[in-house]
């Protein structure tokens, strides 16, 4: 059953256990077998990748096997309904929509003495997407990570995926990406993934960035390819705090509680509430919707390591102990969410009211649903277009204001025991003998 835990002293360390886990012995092991994995995908390449891919995933592939071919893609659109595809294109048009409205535009500033300072985005060559397969098909997270890099302009968008039963992707995946214009699609997941996008195989390009979330193997892999290749964010295993008043529907807080542990077993859901009443009440709202759940046995497991319900004194008591966990998902199921709004200062997506559950966010709304876990909210953003981006800064001087400045200059430099430093202004603005 659900934990309540009233006890303050407890909470923190419990929300702290949570928030850690990720960093546990059994995740260290992991650590060392990814580290492994990349390695060998360095050296070895397309062989490696079909080693793993045997291993990991129970497939056996042909190196002629490991790129999706158009006749699959073609076939996908006949095994899914019309209302997906429908819905589909409506997420494709409101997810553009949206990040259409966060591109950064270039810059330029002229100043006093023709100083010209400015700032150039530019989008990366080569973008790796990473969509998770296996216990389920998440046709969303093609759309939520390939279009804001079509938006940011990124020319080459490569998608890897892991393959399902005799080697076959999910069809629903495969129409995502044919409604969003990708081209490359590889049936590889896992670390050994992240290994060929990072490192490049003869099959498989080097890309620049990597988005898109995954199991633990992923995100470790993500995290020590970081520096090699960029990466989004850490994102997973996946999360949900819940802020929940007198007024909220037990029922509803169960049933988003239950949406977020079906997802892995490591995946974690909280709820921190001001009414002893409601606690109790979503624990056995989260029992009776257990009995029929057709992932009951993974859900149970998220639930009975990382699932929780507190009691608080106050909801900004509650806001407090969100801002210090810095859930990746937070809902805040009160009278007046934008009053508990003003408290929050670290979250990766916030849903305000009774009618906004986080899988509004997963699907349809716009904004990306790949998002910073395990505490990096702290710092981190979601997956947008600036994933996607670098900027250049630009600078000119004309010969006047680098006068003015090179006295400046020349103490710096020699503060900084940089002799060349100064003498490459003081050679442009000697007089010529």
């Amino acid at each position: 059953m659900l934990r309540i835990i009233t006890q303050q002293a407890d909470v923190r360390s419990e929300l702290q256990r949570i928030c850690d886990r990720t960093n546990d012995e059994q995740v260290l092991h992991k650590e060392a077998t990814v580290r492994e994995v990349l390695q060998a995908v360095k050296r070895q390449g397309d062989k490696a990748v079909l080693h793993y891919t045997e291993e990991f995933d129970h497939q056996i592939l042909k190196l002629e096997e490991l790129r999706v071919t158009g006749s699959e893609i073609d076939a996908a659109y006949q095994q899914v309904s019309k209302e997906l595809v429908e819905a589909i294109r409506l997420a494709c048009r409101q997810i553009e929509a949206f990040h259409r409205q966060r591109v950064p535009k270039s810059w330029v500033n002229f100043e006093d003495d023709e100083i010209v300072l400015g700032k150039r985005y530019t989008p990366v060559d080569r973008a790796g997407i990473y969509v998770p397969g296996g216990r389920a098909a998440y046709p969303s997270t093609v759309l939520m990570n390939a279009i804001p890099a079509q938006v940011a302009g990124v020319p080459r968008i490569i998608m890897v995926t892991p393959p399902g039963a005799s080697k076959t992707i999910y069809p629903s995946v495969l129409v995502a990406a044919q409604e969003v214009g990708l081209q490359e699609i590889y049936r590889v997941g896992g670390a050994q993934a992240i290994a060929a996008l990072a490192y490049g195989t003869k099959t498989i390009p080097k890309v620049d960035v990597i988005a898109g979330p995954g199991n633990i193997y992923v995100t470790l892999a993500k995290k020590l390819v970081y520096g090699t290749v960029g990466i989004d964010c850490l994102a997973g295993p996946s999360e949900v705090l819940i802020i929940a008043d007198e007024t909220a529907n037990p029922v509803h807080v169960a049933a988003d509680m239950l949406a977020q542990a079906e997802h892995d077993p490591m995946a974690a859901a909280i709820l921190l509430t001001t009414d002893p009443a409601l606690a109790k009440n979503v624990q056995v709202a989260v029992e009776r919707q257990l009995i029929d759940h057709p992932r009951r046995t993974l859900t149970e497991k998220a639930l009975a390591h990382y699932g929780l319900i507190v009691i608080v004194e106050s909801l900004q008591a509650a806001a407090e102990l969100s801002n210090e966990f810095a859930p990746e998902h937070l809902e805040l199921e009160v009278e007046d969410p934008w009053a508990v709004l003003a408290w929050i200062r670290h979250a990766g997506a916030i849903f305000l009211g009774y009618s906004t559950p986080e899988a509004v966010g997963d699907y349809i709304a716009g904004p990306s649903h790949t998002l910073p876990t395990s505490g990096s909210a702290r710092y981190a953003s979601p997956l947008g277009v600036e994933t996607f981006l670098k900027h250049s800064s630009i600078i000119q001087y004309s010969q006047t204001a680098l006068e003015k400045v090179a006295g400046a200059i020349d103490a710096l430099a020699a503060a900084e025991g940089l002799p060349s430093h100064a003498n490459s202004v003081k050679r442009r603005i000697q007089k010529e003998e």
